[in-house]
């Protein structure tokens, strides 16, 4: 699989990253790492910014934590925890309720995109082509 085109990414953008380019990356994925490693490497340099809901917390610290592994759930959240952490507020309950509706999104799949929408970020990047159907924001796969 190819890596990601960041060219077409400024420098100073805001993604908000989905929980399965995280996980690819952290557990260093034989094929998938790769695709999204230049953003990992751009965000690395300080060109890019990065986001994250708390449904990605959950899910990123869920594998260390079913095997047992304290120590690497918690180096999992501090690093996660050093970006932009979008809480799940009213607002973007109800906005996820309207793309969950709309777009027949699922509806964790709708609370990313509307965390996303709601700190305006530049991109939401994710390896769920069921985003295909979002207008609202570009979309990385």
């Amino acid at each position: 699989m190819e890596p990601l085109d960041t060219a077409r990414l400024d420098a100073g953008s805001l993604l908000l990253v989905d929980s399965a380019p995280i996980i690819y990356v952290l557990e260093s994925h034989a094929r998938l790492a790769a695709r999204f490693a230049p953003l990992f490497d751009r965000h690395r340099d300080g060109e890019l910014a990065f986001a994250v809901t708390t449904i990605t917390i959950a899910e990123v610290l869920s594998g260390p934590l079913r095997a047992g592994d304290e120590a690497l759930a918690k180096r999992f959240r501090s690093v996660l925890e050093s970006w932009q952490v979008v809480d799940l507020t009213a607002d973007i309950a109800e906005s996820a309720a309207r793309l969950h509706a709309s777009l027949k999104l699922k509806l964790a799949d709708a609370i990313q995109a509307a965390s996303a929408i709601s700190v305006n970020a530049d991109a939401l990047v994710t390896h769920d082509r069921d985003f295909s159907r979002l207008r609202a924001m570009r979309v990385l796969v």
